[in-house]
């Protein structure tokens, strides 16, 4: 019981399906953060806060290599946050995210 419990423990970061994400930002003096997550093995999703006092609108890009990148708008009122995803027809391995914020 004790191998069995062993191999089992070994075998358990084979499941993990978490894939390296980079991120480019230009912000342009916003005071914009964001929190990049791998939410499956073909979706990322970044979820993009405004601690500023102006309503910000920001592009989101994301780039998995081989396919079409998908592009996202979204605004950011002051003060709250905004998610954005996009699914893949294809298994992420790497993913690039470009996010480009101007002043609404």
């Amino acid at each position: 019981m004790k191998k069995f419990c062993c191999v089992m423990l070994a075998l358990l970061p084979l499941t993990a399906f978490a894939y390296p994400i980079d991120v480019q930002k230009q912000l342009n003096g916003l005071s914009i953060d964001y929190n990049a997550y791998d939410t499956d093995s073909d979706i990322a999703s970044i979820q993009v806060n405004n601690y500023g006092t102006t309503d910000a609108t920001c592009k989101v890009v994301f780039n998995n290599g081989p396919e079409a990148p998908r592009t996202r708008t979204i605004n950011v009122p002051a003060g709250k946050h905004t998610n954005a995803t996009a699914k893949f027809t294809r298994t992420i391995i790497k993913m690039r995210i470009n996010l480009s914020c101007t002043p609404k």
